[in-house]
């Protein structure tokens, strides 16, 4: 069996002189002393949504396996009640005013 290998620079997408002006707009608009900081910044941010994916997806397994979940649980809208107006009083007031 042969391994499938991903090629560096796909055909039709960004090629090394588009790659160049992408990272020379990025120094021109952050400056060359807040790439690192963005750069770390958006890894932690991507590593904590990683994070908090695999906490739910592992609860949602954990909830599958044991049969702790109802399956009409989220089926029943007879039930909900809107207790918020559609419009507050100050728009009704407004409305009602004169010119």
């Amino acid at each position: 069996m042969q391994a499938e290998l991903t090629p560096l620079f796909i055909p039709g997408g960004f090629g090394p002189m588009e790659l160049g002006v992408i990272l020379l707009l990025a120094i021109l608009l952050f400056g060359a002393n807040k790439i690192p900081k963005l750069a770390r910044s958006t890894g932690e941010a991507m590593g904590e949504f990683q994070k908090g994916r695999e906490k739910v997806e592992s609860e949602l397994e954990e909830m599958r396996e044991s049969g702790d979940y109802d399956e009409s649980a989220g089926g029943d809208d007879d039930e909900f009640v809107d207790t918020e107006p559609v419009t507050s009083e100050e728009e009704t007031d407004v409305e009602t005013e004169p010119n």
